[in-house]
């Protein structure tokens, strides 16, 4: 995920909001230090980026350690450049230093 400049959490509306136990237990485990609020306001802002079409690159070239070749099946951004692959298009599986797995638009590695 990427860093958005945000608005300091003393200006921010609250909002409750119902989360399984198990669920809120895994977002815990998986924000560390960063608190999972935060981790949950991170996916809800890439998710509006992604929907608003707004998105920006996740990641650096740097990050990635492999790639290997894909096919879309549904829509997807690069995860280095932001550009639109479209379902059945060729694409790249770049696996990350953090172990992740993000989708990569034919040539952006070669940048």
């Amino acid at each position: 995920m990427h860093t958005i400049t945000r608005t300091p959490t003393t200006e921010m509306e609250v909002t409750s909001i119902r989360l399984e136990r198990e669920l809120k237990e895994h977002l815990k485990e998986l924000s560390g230090n960063q608190g999972y609020q935060a981790l949950i306001r991170d996916i809800l802002w890439d998710f509006v980026q992604q929907k608003s079409g707004n998105s920006q690159p996740q990641i650096a070239l740097s990050d990635i350690r492999a790639s290997v070749d894909a096919t879309a099946q549904q829509e997807e951004r690069c995860a280095l450049t932001g550009k639109v692959i479209r379902p059945q298009e060729a694409m790249l599986l770049g696996f990350t230093t953090k172990g992740e797995m993000v989708p990569l638009s034919i040539g952006s590695l070669s940048r």
